[in-house]
């Protein structure tokens, strides 16, 4: 009898849960974007109210009036959009964190960027237009290098990155008096802002969702 001998099977790689983040990522995209159409509402309420007869809040040569009860609820609403947002970074960067260490474990393979990268690539300028789009890239790349990658990462990138365009959208030039003037002058392009945002937190839920899901199923293909 001829003994066969059996390739030994080395041990499941080390892998992170991350079910649990993907959902916490979603729903903090969610109520970003519900945050921004709530601001988009304010605006158009400002717009139909009109500037009042004093003038814009900000006067001028460092002179600003006191604001009126619905500008005054317009800085509620921003001060929450900005800490809403805050939080949804901080989230959205916890579940890419967990993603990359399991494409790590699972390919073999050491990130194209290091780790340093997943928290300061948005903010370093120049870098900040492909690194965070590369950081998710390759979480999809590094477990399924045959596919194409999900349109939904681009479409997210897209509209993320014209968010940022002209400091509006996500990151505003102007402080909040000089938004509201703006509001009072031309609301339109605040509300074009405005939709592009939320359309960039519905893409990167969209996006949450397909790639977690996407890795849960290779996991459990392989039977880890």
């Amino acid at each position: 009898m001829i003994e066969q001998k059996s390739t030994p099977v080395g041990p499941p790689p080390s892998l992170r849960p991350v079910r649990g983040a993907a959902r916490c990522a979603v729903a903090a995209l969610v109520l970003a974007g519900v945050v921004w159409v709530a601001r988009a509402l304010w605006e158009i309420r400002l717009a139909a109210a009109g500037e009042p007869a004093s003038g814009p809040p900000d006067q001028g040569g460092g002179v600003h009036r006191p604001p009126n009860t619905l500008e005054d609820s317009y800085h509620l609403v921003t001060s929450v959009g900005g800490a809403v947002t805050a939080v949804c970074a901080i989230v959205f960067l916890l579940w890419l964190d967990r993603m990359r260490d399991n494409a790590t474990a699972l390919s073999g393979e050491a990130p194209r960027y290091g780790y340093g990268w997943l928290w300061v690539g948005w903010i370093v300028p120049v870098m900040n237009l492909w690194i965070p789009r590369g950081l998710v890239a390759d979480v999809h790349r590094s477990v399924f290098p045959e596919r194409r990658l999900p349109a939904v990462v681009n479409w997210w990138w897209g509209l993320w990155l014209a968010g940022l365009a002209g400091g509006v959208g996500i990151v505003y030039a102007d402080d909040t008096d000089e938004i509201i003037a703006r509001a009072y002058d031309g609301v339109l392009p605040l509300l074009g802002a405005d939709l592009v945002i939320v359309a960039a937190a519905g893409a990167a839920a969209l996006m949450v969702h397909r790639l977690t899901t996407a890795q849960q199923e290779h996991i459990a293909a392989k039977g880890y």
